[in-house]
């Protein structure tokens, strides 16, 4: 059976209640296997027009451990907050089941203007004292392009540069800087991993985000091997049930290299209800990673 099978029959299962018996089918799954990873919501798009409460009274529901906060939208976690404000914000994570894991930033470093450059370095700097100040542990920060009209290995060398100065700076706040892979050319795996063998700091980790060309030559296998020593506490997957990205075999590869961290929903679709979707996510979730 090809992977895509086994996950349309697993989507089946979880929604007939019978995802253990699935096993059954499909001895790859091994039955007495155990993970430690753990299913989160990045507020991309089925959490953009709810406040704070709202967001982390549904992921309660949905029984979601864990939240990344993206920038811009309705909870309006930002670097304007006073400081009573940020204290009311890790207040109110302490006091649910749901652990704040960082911010969803869009700063990114490739901009061959200098001007331009800098002010995403400070900017993130801003936020990172944000996230300290919330609870958080980590900001989520990408790479987005290789402009055309450089070198390369300049652009490369740069990002890696900025990245290493970010680094040092969340170090001291006991942060996580977790590097998407993101954007044209740079979401290529052979590029992130030039952009890290630039990296030096070690809290600058790779967020693995489930791209089209996770699957260009060698292979899932191929590219997952390429970047997993760099890898942090985050992963980015769409719905678990929708195109032919390759999940099963992705977790697969996590749970051989014993991986503990999160498994964050970045959900594209628009369902009608977004608490009862989000169940049915961690419902395959939990199917597949058993």
């Amino acid at each position: 059976m090809h992977i895509i099978t086994r996950r349309g029959f697993l989507r089946q299962t979880v929604s007939a209640g019978m995802g253990v018996a699935a096993l059954r089918y499909f001895p790859e799954l091994p039955a007495s296997s155990t993970s430690a990873m753990r299913f989160g919501l990045v507020t991309y798009q089925w959490g953009r027009d709810w406040d704070l409460p709202t967001l982390i009274a549904n992921c309660e529901k949905a029984g979601y451990e864990g939240l990344e906060l993206r920038t811009e939208h309705a909870h309006k976690v930002e670097s304007n907050l006073t400081p009573a404000q940020r204290a009311d914000v890790k207040k109110r994570f302490a006091a649910s089941k749901v652990k704040c894991i960082g911010y969803g930033s869009n700063f990114e470093y490739h901009s061959p203007d200098p001007k331009v450059l800098r002010d995403n370095i400070e900017k993130t700097k801003e936020y990172i004292i944000l996230c300290h100040d919330i609870g958080a542990t980590g900001i989520k920060v990408k790479p987005n392009d290789l402009p055309a009209d450089v070198p390369r290995e300049k652009t490369i060398a740069q990002i890696g540069a900025s990245l290493n100065e970010i680094g040092r700076f969340a170090r001291d706040y006991n942060q996580l800087v977790r590097v998407e892979v993101h954007g044209n050319l740079t979401q290529e795996i052979p590029n992130m991993k030039a952009i890290f063998e630039h990296v030096t700091e070690p809290n600058v980790k790779v967020c693995w985000n489930c791209n089209d060309q996770d699957l260009l030559p060698p292979g899932l296998e191929g590219n997952f091997n390429m970047l997993k020593k760099w890898f942090g506490d985050t992963v980015h997957v769409r719905e678990l049930n929708e195109g032919n990205y390759p999940y099963q075999e992705l977790f697969k590869l996590f749970m051989g290299i014993n991986y503990d961290g999160w498994i964050m929903l970045e959900a594209r679709t628009e369902p009608a209800d977004r608490v009862a979707a989000m169940k049915e996510q961690i419902g395959i979730f939990k199917t597949m990673i058993s």
